[in-house]
């Protein structure tokens, strides 16, 4: 017995050890950590146990039986985080580039298949050079199973990608079909051809770095969500977003009392809003003093850059916050800025999140090249997302709610529970220069002093119907609130809204406008 034991204890030293140590110290002369070391990094210590470690690939063409390697290139498991139940499964650059087999494919979906029955998060640490092209279509047939587990575990148990390395071709797909991305500067790259191809279909000359870097995904195609700085920066940051997730689509999210008192008021937020409305100011100001401790964790905060999303904790709550933006382009909603908060909403609402919006939007941008990229479609994303939402639904109109966008911003008419609006919320079919150009516009062509009258109609117009008081008494706005007041009245609906009943007509989904 003893010699089958140490036997045993041999076995997986050897599978420990995944590419051997001479391909162990180059993945660390890159600057990348190793599969394991990356799991014991995101899990509490101690925690992580291993599953399949003796597992071998099947591939016997191109000498391939000559070079096998215990647990192959996939490490899949499970362990906790702040105590709570993940699956996990780490691609194994050191072993064939960590590429994709048959059997890397099977470790896979059996993690994610036991995720999903167990209800649970999967997180996955992608570092791989793509299929595994000694085993042909074997390897691509993988791909597609992991996809297929990704689509169905999506909105019952959170999903979590980390782009460690390389991350190309069809691999690309399974992090795409996750919920959240997060790739580190510098050192991963996402794409569907590499720089080579590129530059032979189409003759362009790009870098890694400026075809799928971090920066690239995170700032102008909106791949990823979380741009780290290094690979303990990923992982940690994972760690501290898992924080604010439910295990799974069936439970509430995490509740953490945060010493923070659900009674206090910020006289700072009295003054925030300028009185000329045309000036801009940041909304991450207010979500800091509303929020718990002032913590914010944003996601996608170098994309669409217009509207602000991310977790928070109001009296210990988790939340979703959404929130246009001031202070860039006005806060508009755009083609990108409606994708990103609509996959948000809909994150959220899957999640039992419930969602806190802080509103100032004078529109939706004009402009042929929105026209022509389909902002109405992509605009009806956002309100789909909002509409179909069954989660608690608070909105908090600082000043201006305008048009179309004013009933795309969680308005009363789309199922919001709660709409408080600030004194100085302006909330109008349109702005009230544009309102008067319209509505006077005779009057205006006749006039001795065109200018000096129109000055005269622009402030009439405000006073009269850019406020929040004529929509208060039509019952859209349940409250109008001194802004110091926020946090209190926030937590306060919150509470009150904790045994919400709501739900959608029976149905096997709906057809949004992709």
């Amino acid at each position: 017995m003893n010699e089958k034991i140490e036997h045993l204890r041999q076995l997986r030293e050897q599978s420990q050890q995944g590419g051997g140590a001479e391909r162990i110290a180059r993945q660390r002369k890159a600057g990348k950590m190793t599969a394991r070391e990356r799991i014991e990094m995101l899990l509490d210590k101690g925690t992580f146990h291993e599953i399949d470690a003796f597992v071998v690939h099947r591939e016997r063409n191109f000498g391939m039986d000559k070079q096998k390697f215990l647990g192959d290139s996939v490490i899949t498991g499970w362990g906790t985080i702040d105590g709570r139940l993940v699956y996990v499964f780490s691609q194994d650059f050191t072993v064939f580039g960590g590429s994709l087999s048959q059997v890397h494919a099977e470790k896979v979906v059996k993690i994610m298949d036991m995720a999903v029955r167990n209800g649970a998060p999967i997180i996955g640490l992608n570092d791989s050079g793509g299929a595994r092209i000694q085993e042909g279509v074997v390897s691509l047939g993988g791909y597609a199973d992991i996809f297929l587990r990704n689509t169905l575990a999506s909105g019952v148990i959170p999903q979590i990608s980390a782009i460690m390395g390389p991350c190309a071709g069809g691999a690309v797909y399974s992090p795409a079909l996750t919920d959240f991305i997060f790739m580190v500067k510098n050192s991963s790259h996402m794409f569907i051809t590499g720089p080579d191809v590129v530059k032979t279909v189409t003759g362009e000359e790009v870098t890694f770095e400026e075809l799928g870097g971090a920066m690239t995904h995170n700032a102008t195609s909106g791949v990823a969500h979380m741009a780290a700085e290094s690979e303990a920066d990923a992982l940690f940051l994972i760690r501290e977003m898992m924080s604010y997730l439910p295990a799974n689509n069936m439970e509430d999210p995490p509740f953490k009392e945060t010493g923070d008192d659900p009674l206090r008021t910020e006289a700072a937020l009295d003054t925030l809003v300028p009185q000329n409305p045309n000036k801009p100011y940041d909304i991450k100001e207010a979500i800091r003093l509303i929020m718990d401790n002032g913590e914010f964790y944003e996601i996608q905060e170098h994309f669409a850059e217009n509207i602000i999303i991310g977790f928070a904790r109001l009296g210990g709550y988790s939340v979703g916050i959404v929130a246009n933006q001031p202070m860039v382009l006005a806060g508009v909603l755009d083609i990108n800025s409606s994708e990103k908060a609509g996959r948000f909403v809909r994150f959220c609402d899957a999640f039992n999140i419930p969602l806190i919006v802080f509103e100032d939007v004078p529109g939706f941008l004009p402009g042929v090249d929105q026209e022509h990229g389909g902002i109405i479609r992509h605009g009806a994303k956002l309100l789909y997302a909002f509409c179909e939402a069954t989660v608690p639904k608070i909105t908090v109109v600082t000043r201006k709610a305008y048009g179309g966008a004013y009933c795309v911003m969680n308005s009363k008419h789309i199922r919001s529970d709660l709409n408080l609006a600030w004194p100085t919320a302006e909330i109008a079919v349109m702005g009230p220069d544009g309102a008067v150009n319209i509505i006077h516009r005779r009057e205006l062509a006749k006039a001795e002093d065109p200018v000096g009258r129109k000055a005269e109609l622009v402030a009439d117009y405000r006073e009269n119907f850019a406020n929040p008081y004529v929509a208060a008494q039509r019952g859209y706005i349940d409250d109008v609130i001194e802004p110091s007041e926020t946090r209190p009245r926030l937590i306060n609906a919150l509470n009150m809204l904790q045994n919400k009943r709501d739900q959608n007509p029976p149905k096997k989904h709906g057809n949004m406008p992709l």
